[in-house]
C-alpha cells in the first residue's frame, strides 16, 4: 500500500478510540475522510464537527461511488470489532478493495518516524499521553496516537511535522507487532484478552516479539518483574536502575523524586493522582530523557499534566461530594484505582459503581474481581450488568454470579437507572464509577445530581 497515492480514506468502525485518531490524522492532512459506525457517540459527534461525514447504518448505498469504485486512490481501514458479516465490509471486498487494520496503517505511518511506543495490558494510555504531553509542552513537537482523550488537548491525536511519533501500542489482536520503535516501554503484561490469546503464556510471547522489534540502536524500558529483554528497568523498587522515592501526598496531590543511576530529579509534582500513576510517570520520564528532553522541562510538564478522560478523572470535587470516573476493567487496574482513592480519601465513605466488561473477562478473572471488590474500604458496592461489547452471553456468567463471590455486606446488583436513583436518594460523599463499557452514560447524570444538590 502506497499512502502517497491516496485521496480518500474510509474507516469502518470510525467511532473507536483508535480508529478516530486515524480519522483525525488523515482529515488534518487534507484527505477526504468518511466512515461508518453502529452507534452515535460524543466522539463521533466531535468527528462530525471536525468535518468528517459518518453514517450509522450498515448499508452499502451510503458509501459514495467515487470511494467505492476507486481502488487506486482509496484507503479502507477497519477494526476487528466490526462483525465480519458487515454489509459495508462485504461490498468493499466484492469491489476488490484491500482492507487494512488500524494497526497496519499505524505501522506504515510510524515506519519513517522516530517512534516511541508504549505497550502494556494496563498503564499504556496514561504513560503514552504523559510522554506526548512532556514532549509537546517542552518544545519537542510530536505526532501522537493515543488510546484516550488527553485532557490537556481534548483529543486522542496530536499532529506535527517533526520526526517523532508517540504511539500507544495495543496488544489486542497482536496489533503492536506492526511497530518497530526507537524507544519502547512495557508497563505490564498481566493475563488479559485470553479470548484472543488462549493463555497467559501466549500473551507474554507476543510481548517478547514486540520488544524484539525495537531498532538496534533503540532503548527498551521495561517494568521491574517482567521477563523481557531490557536496556533500562524501572519501578518503585530502589534496586532498579530507574525508580521513584519519597512518594508523598500533599493537599491531595502526589509528589515524588526520580532516580536514574546516579542522577536525581527532586520534588516532582504529578498533575494526576495515584501511586500507579507515579510508576507511569517514571516510565514517561525515562523515555523523554532518552529522547533528550531536559530534566527541568520534564518536571514542569508533569506538573501541568491533566490526565486522560475516564482515567481517574475528577467529575465533581467540592466540600460535600467527590465523584471520580475511571476506565478500569481488569482486576489489576481496578485495584490500582481503588488504592488511589483510599490513599487520598481514607476517611470518606466510598460508594463504588462497577460495570464488568466482557463475559469472557468476567469468567476468566471472576475470583480476582471478587477479591478486589471485597475490599473492606468499600462501604457500598453497586454492580451493573456485564457489558458484552463484541461477545455473545456465556451461560452462567453474569453479574449476579460475580456478586455472589463478593464478601462485602453492603452490595447490590442494579440497573443503570436504579444506580442513578440510589445516588439521588443517598447523595454519597465519595462516588467512583468504574468500567470500560457504556457506564460513561451515567457520568453526566451523576454529575448533575451531586452538583445541583
Amino acid at each position: 500500500m502506497n499512502i502517497d497515492n491516496i485521496k480518500y480514506v474510509y474507516l469502518i468502525g470510525i467511532g473507536g478510540i483508535g480508529m478516530s485518531g486515524l480519522a483525525r490524522y488523515f482529515n488534518h492532512l487534507g484527505y477526504w475522510v468518511e466512515g461508518y459506525d453502529k452507534t452515535e457517540t460524543s466522539l463521533t459527534r466531535q468527528l462530525e464537527e471536525e468535518g468528517i461525514r459518518i453514517v450509522y447504518k450498515d448499508d452499502p448505498s451510503t458509501v459514495p461511488g467515487e470511494v467505492l469504485n476507486n481502488l487506486e486512490e482509496t484507503l479502507v481501514i477497519y477494526t476487528p470489532a466490526i462483525p465480519k458479516d458487515s454489509k459495508i465490509i462485504r461490498v468493499f471486498r466484492d469491489k476488490g478493495h484491500g482492507l487494512h487494520k488500524r494497526s497496519e496503517v499505524l505501522g506504515l505511518l510510524s515506519a519513517q518516524k522516530y517512534t516511541i511506543a508504549i505497550a502494556g495490558t494496563h498503564g499504556k494510555t496514561t504513560t503514552s499521553t504523559m510522554v506526548a504531553h512532556i514532549l509537546t509542552d517542552s518544545g519537542f513537537p510530536c505526532s501522537a496516537f493515543l488510546g484516550g482523550i488527553a485532557t490537556n488537548y481534548n483529543t486522542n491525536a496530536l499532529f506535527s511535522d517533526s520526526e517523532v511519533m508517540v504511539v500507544e501500542a495495543d496488544e489486542f489482536d497482536r496489533s503492536f507487532l506492526t511497530l518497530h520503535p526507537d524507544i519502547a516501554i512495557v508497563t505490564s503484561m498481566d493475563a488479559d484478552h485470553l479470548d484472543i490469546y488462549g493463555s497467559h503464556e501466549q500473551l507474554k510471547d507476543s510481548f517478547r516479539l514486540f520488544i524484539d522489534q525495537v531498532k538496534g540502536t533503540g532503548v527498551r524500558i521495561v517494568h521491574e518483574g517482567l521477563d523481557l529483554p531490557s536496556d533500562w528497568v524501572y519501578g518503585m523498587n530502589s534496586g532498579t536502575l530507574i525508580h521513584a522515592s519519597n512518594v508523598r501526598i500533599i493537599n491531595g496531590e502526589f509528589y515524588f523524586d526520580y532516580h536514574q543511576g546516579g542522577e536525581r530529579i527532586e520534588d516532582i509534582r504529578l498533575g494526576i493522582a495515584g501511586g500507579h500513576n507515579v510508576e507511569n510517570a517514571v516510565a514517561a520520564i525515562a523515555a523523554s530523557r532518552a529522547y533528550g528532553v531536559p530534566n527541568e522541562s520534564i518536571k514542569k510538564s508533569l506538573a501541568s499534566f491533566k490526565g486522560i478522560k475516564r482515567r481517574f478523572q475528577y467529575i465533581v470535587k467540592n466540600e460535600r461530594h467527590i465523584y471520580i470516573d475511571d476506565y478500569a476493567h481488569h482486576p489489576t487496574e481496578l485495584a490500582a484505582c481503588l488504592d488511589a482513592v483510599n490513599s487520598i480519601y481514607p476517611n470518606k465513605k466510598l460508594t463504588v459503581v462497577f460495570q464488568p466488561h466482557l463475559f469472557s473477562r468476567t469468567r476468566d478473572f471472576v475470583d480476582d474481581f471478587a477479591a478486589v471488590l471485597s475490599n473492606d474500604q468499600i462501604d457500598k458496592l453497586i454492580l451493573l450488568p456485564i457489558y458484552p461489547a463484541r461477545e455473545e452471553p456465556i451461560e452462567g456468567v453474569d453479574s449476579e454470579w460475580l456478586l455472589g463471590k463478593v464478601t462485602l455486606g453492603e452490595k447490590q446488583l442494579m440497573s443503570p437507572e436504579e444506580a442513578l436513583a440510589y445516588v439521588e436518594k443517598e447523595m454519597p460523599e465519595l462516588v467512583v464509577t468504574v468500567g470500560a463499557g457504556d457506564i460513561d452514560r451515567l457520568v453526566k447524570p451523576i454529575e448533575q445530581i451531586l452538583t445541583n444538590a
